[in-house]
């Protein structure tokens, strides 16, 4: 097996383990999401959360992990549209806002 083979397959491996990641992080996005606006009582409107944003952090013990922010629209009373949003970092959601 030729080197440029092997990256080539190591390349695509990498992106399909990223991919996999990627909507784990949008299922628990769009469960927070949803958990949230029923807790405070709003409509979670569109039913589900769009991807804005993903960065390189590192947690508590200095390990680097993926940090991905969501945004997601809501109404209070069925008539003004406003915007949350959801920050999963690694496997956790890490916080959860709502627009005044």
């Amino acid at each position: 097996m030729e080197w440029s083979l092997l990256l080539v397959l190591m390349g695509l491996a990498a992106a399909a383990a990223l991919w996999h990641s990627n909507l784990g992080a949008r299922e628990l996005a769009n469960a927070a999401a949803l958990d949230t606006c029923t807790n405070v009582g709003a409509q979670l409107l569109d039913g589900t959360v769009a991807f804005r944003r993903l960065r390189l952090v590192r947690d508590e013990a200095g390990r680097r992990e993926l940090e991905r922010t969501y945004l997601f629209d809501y109404t209070l009373d069925g008539a003004t549209r406003r915007q949350g949003f959801v920050i999963i970092s690694g496997r956790i959601v890490a916080s959860v806002g709502l627009q005044n």
